[in-house]
């Protein structure tokens, strides 16, 4: 009792995660409960493991603005908002969560006997890969980590440019008007769906700053606007009579797994209309 009391876990918090036990007990799981407390392993979670080992994704993917995962399906689970509290009183098997994830969290949950385990951002697909097959092993679901790796490599076969074509130029101007490096998870499908980043042939690397005046005094092909600052919306940008402006879901920037199939068929798509 004396780790909870320095926690300030409640009497209801803790009643809660009495009625999770007894609710689990009475419907049979298939492999461990699981609680995500990141945006990126909730979208792959929901993908290979069974709903029912599921009992809470992180209060990210909830959000529209920050989620990977369409909101009617991610309204259909609970959410947290990462506090040691909800874990307890959910109870889960396993807690997944980013590599950032507080020391002093981790060392919490270690405390009280819970599993964590730590997955960091995915900057190359192959990377994107190991995590999902890491995420079905912990799962008991390796089966379903194959598939989504199988449409994965089928979605960017099918978006990839015909043989021949040249690349286009194009820039993503991420929110808070940086651009991505060449190390990043973006910069890789935009090579593989047939764009070369003219960011990175200016010198540009990771999270570097983009002004609306280095836009306009050196245009790219294609500009990607994926942000929503003053400068990424002003009308100057419409007078680049030889450069053409697309939007790009921001939601779509930094996870791997399934997002990799939806980024890859907006790049694709907005390639189609350069023609």
């Amino acid at each position: 009792m004396k780790k909870i009391w320095l926690l300030g876990v409640s009497v209801g918090a803790v009643a809660l995660a009495s009625c999770s036990q007894t609710a689990a007990s009475e419907v049979e799981v298939q492999g461990p409960t699981i609680v995500s407390l990141n945006p990126c392993t909730d979208a792959i979670l929901l993908e290979v493991a069974d709903p029912r080992q599921v009992l809470a994704i992180s209060h990210y993917s909830h959000d529209p603005r920050a989620s990977s995962i369409a909101p009617e399906v991610a309204r259909e689970f609970n959410s947290t908002g990462g506090t040691v509290e909800e874990i307890l009183a959910l109870n889960p098997d396993i807690v997944i969560a980013g590599s950032l994830l507080a020391p002093a969290s981790v060392a919490a949950l270690a405390n009280l006997n819970f599993r964590v385990e730590l997955y960091g951002s995915t900057n190359k697909i192959d990377d994107s890969y190991a995590q999902i097959r890491a995420i079905g092993v912990l799962v008991g679901h390796q089966d379903r980590a194959s598939k989504l790796i199988e449409r994965i490599e089928q979605s960017l076969a099918h978006n990839a440019p015909a043989g021949g074509q040249e690349q286009i130029t194009a820039t993503m101007w991420q929110p808070g008007q940086i651009v991505p490096g060449e190390a990043t998870l973006v910069s890789e499908l935009m090579e593989r769906t047939g764009f070369a980043s003219h960011s990175q042939a200016r010198g540009l690397g990771q999270a570097d700053y983009l002004s609306l005046e280095q836009v306009i005094a050196d245009p790219p092909e294609l500009l990607m606007i994926a942000g929503d600052a003053r400068a990424q919306q002003h009308p100057a940008l419409e007078k680049l009579d030889s450069t053409r402006i697309e939007g790009f879901d921001p939601s779509l920037l930094y996870c791997g797994g399934p997002s990799i199939i939806r980024a890859s068929k907006r790049l694709s798509e907005i390639r189609r209309h350069m023609k």
